[in-house]
Parts: structure tokens; C-alpha cells; sequence
């Protein structure tokens, strides 16, 4: 994955973050029906978030890994094959 695309995906956690913060906070502060529940769901999501954005990137990393091992592999069967039929 690149760089750029790494740090915007960071970026929007870190944004997504102080989101869940501010509305911790507000529900924290407010009483009304499903609050306990509400507020429940803005922690988990706290801690949840930044390791669902570690998992995605790992895995993407791993996947592109991958896929530039395939695509050197074949490359260089392409390479054999030209250089047995020279």
C-alpha cells in the first residue's frame, strides 16, 4: 500500500476518533432512554476503530505482498521461456 494512502487512512481515524470523543462525552453528559447503551458503543468503538484500521492495512500489506510475488513470478517464468526459445 502506499504511503500516501496509509496516512490518509490514518488520518481519518484520528479524525473518526475525536468524533467518538465528543460524543462520549455528550452522552456521558445526557440522560435519556439507551444512554448506558449508547455510551457502551462509543467506547468499544474507541478502541475497537484503531484495530480494525491496523488489521485492514496488514492485511492489504499482505494481499499486495502477494500479488507483487505472483506477478514477479511470472515475470521471470516469461524470462525462461524467452530465454529457452532464443
Amino acid at each position: 500500500m502506499k504511503k500516501k494512502a496509509k496516512q490518509i487512512a490514518a488520518l481519518s481515524c484520528v479524525i473518526l476518533l475525536v468524533l467518538l470523543y465528543v460524543a462520549t462525552l455528550i452522552v456521558s453528559l445526557l440522560d435519556f432512554p439507551g444512554s448506558e447503551k449508547l455510551f457502551a458503543a462509543c467506547l468499544l468503538a474507541t478502541v475497537g476503530l484503531p484495530i480494525l484500521l491496523w488489521i485492514y492495512i496488514w492485511a492489504i500489506g499482505i494481499w499486495i505482498d502477494r500479488k507483487k510475488s505472483a506477478e514477479e513470478a511470472a515475470e521471470a517464468s516469461a524470462d525462461d521461456v524467452t530465454e529457452e526459445t532464443e
